[in-house]
């Protein structure tokens, strides 16, 4: 089956943020349309580079922007689970997504973002212990667990990234209040073609449900992630530098 206008404008804007960016991309989509399976990027693909340098790890500080409570969601096998499940000495790094977004700037952006940072650190064993990804999805009527479940084993996580959904929308509605992140659903060709309008946003918490960080589209960067979350745990460019050498091939 070959991608319809559509979906090509998708994957273009995709491709345009880099290969990373349109094999999440494309991974989504095969998700929702299995026959884009063999789908493939271009041979030139490059990705974008950084116009900046992240600040070094503990040379700034990330104080309590606002605070989050706990939350009992659904993990990928539709138990309860709850949002962050912290334990002292760790944060979480907490996106909203929903499998059908269409728009490479939002959900399929931050899922790309996050892979990498889950690349990253697959690779910083000591500082992995320490920071969770978690991945929530707040379109519950379509992303089951047993969808979350597809979308984790398609992303295939190498740290403690979790994916988790609600049992239903009045569910996952105080979630979203608690931490800002406005979604608007257009369903004007009904519930199965219905399309969120929601601002990328991804949150750097801590384990007292203090939110120390927000981040859009313009500063979603994995090194920055990753510095960030070191930071907050009282790590300095000399712990995240030894990691890092310690991993080295």
């Amino acid at each position: 089956m070959a991608p319809g206008t559509h979906t090509s404008r998708i994957l273009l804007r995709a491709l345009r943020r880099g290969p990373l960016a349109w094999a999440v991309t494309a991974a989504m989509l095969t998700i929702v349309h299995p026959g884009l399976a063999d789908l493939a990027p271009p041979a030139d693909a490059a990705g974008s580079p950084r116009l900046f340098a992240p600040p070094p790890p503990g040379s700034y500080e990330l104080p309590a922007i606002d605070r989050v409570s706990e939350r009992e969601l659904l993990d990928p096998s539709g138990r309860p689970a709850p949002l962050l499940g912290l334990a002292e000495g760790q944060v979480a790094i907490v996106s909203f997504v929903y499998r059908s977004c269409a728009d490479a700037s939002a959900c399929p952006l931050s899922l790309s973002i996050l892979r990498r940072l889950d690349a990253e650190l697959a690779r910083l064993p000591s500082l992995a212990r320490r920071v969770r990804l978690v991945t929530v999805s707040f379109d519950p009527a379509h992303d089951t667990p047993e969808a979350m479940d597809a979308l984790r084993r398609g992303l295939a996580p190498a740290s403690d990234w979790r994916f988790l959904t609600a049992p239903s929308r009045a569910a996952i509605d105080p979630v979203l209040a608690d931490f800002g992140q406005e979604v608007a659903w257009s369903s004007a060709q009904g519930d199965d073609a219905r399309v969120a309008s929601h601002l990328l946003r991804v949150y750097l918490v801590d384990a007292a449900g203090a939110v120390r960080n927000v981040y859009g589209a313009d500063f979603l960067d994995a090194e920055i992630l990753r510095n960030d979350a070191a930071t907050v745990l009282g790590l300095g460019p000399e712990s995240v530098a030894r990691a890092v050498e310690a991993a080295a091939p």
